[in-house]
């Protein structure tokens, strides 16, 4: 993810991505949906299911749940130009709600959350607070699935990275680890820096 923007240290508010999606400075999007998240996607039984993907960016996943019939899909973002874009993508794709609106304050029940380059777009300090948000927003049974960075960048981010055992100490109190492991499907630029996640929503 390179850019032209230094980061003294802003806020990486709505401002901050409003001026990178202005400036196409997108560097993080990998021009289609991940593979990793399409071949979980392609064994998850409930096309009725209600599904989130926050700080979804262009959001690639969309296309390919709506093409395997899934008809539930709220997709959020806090720039408005992401959002004009998406709006104006999925116009006419019955059963995707597109919405402008910062993670922490929305609202809503879910039964899966696709995490796609959204965590590792927050300050780590969130983290806590994304948990927990995370689990407030999911029904019962409800499940995180997606992929994380397992490395960590030289530079101050986005993105920011990790390891798995700061995931695990993260997000343990609130959910069952089902898979938290390398990501054998990552694309060829990830490959070896990534796990996949699949979370299940402690009650």
């Amino acid at each position: 993810m390179n850019d032209d923007f230094s980061l003294d240290q802003k806020t990486l508010d709505k401002n901050y991505w409003e001026e990178r999606w202005e400036n196409q400075s997108t560097g993080w999007d990998i021009g289609y949906s991940s593979p990793a998240i399409e071949d979980y996607i392609l064994q998850y039984p409930n096309k009725g299911a209600s599904i989130l993907i926050p700080g979804c960016g262009n959001a690639y996943e969309v296309e390919f749940l709506w093409n395997l019939g899934f008809t539930n899909i709220t997709i959020l973002d806090i720039s408005k130009t992401a959002v004009q874009i998406l709006k104006d993508k999925y116009q006419n794709k019955k059963g995707v709600t597109v919405i402008c609106e910062d993670f922490f304050n929305h609202q809503g029940n879910y039964d899966l959350i696709i995490e796609q380059t959204f965590f590792c777009a927050l300050r780590p300090e969130l983290r806590p607070q994304y948990v927990e948000k995370m689990h407030e927003l999911l029904d019962e049974g409800g499940r995180i699935v997606g992929v994380l960075f397992n490395r960590n960048f030289e530079k101050d981010g986005p993105p920011f990275g990790g390891s798995v055992l700061e995931y695990q100490n993260l997000f343990n109190n609130d959910f069952n680890v089902q898979k938290m492991e390398e990501c054998y499907n990552s694309i060829p630029s990830r490959k070896g820096s990534e796990i996949f996640l699949n979370l299940k929503k402690k009650i």
